[in-house]
């Protein structure tokens, strides 16, 4: 399946910004950074399932927000950049 991840962090104190440190780190592993706080990418069931406990495990979800967007296939997508593209994902849309 396709994924969209964008993630919103809470960084007032320091255990968010340790929050957001993971949060990317984690979402870098698994899908190709597009954006600051934006990632893209195909993945499988289990490895998406695995992903989100991951993420579930790391943010405050009281004070936190993680976003997917999911797709059957790249397909069924169309992208459209305005302006400089961050990583070159040509192989993606």
């Amino acid at each position: 399946m396709y994924i969209i991840a964008m993630y919103d962090i809470n960084t007032e104190t320091k255990s968010g910004r340790k929050r957001l440190r993971l949060i990317f780190k984690l979402l870098k592993k698994y899908l190709i950074r597009i954006q600051n706080s934006v990632f893209e990418g195909e993945l499988t069931k289990a490895k998406f399932e695995e992903m989100k406990l991951k993420v579930n495990d790391i943010i405050n979800t009281t004070k936190d927000s993680v976003i997917f967007f999911k797709s059957r296939d790249i397909k069924w997508m169309d992208k459209e950049i305005l302006g400089f593209e961050k990583d070159n994902t040509d192989n993606f849309l």
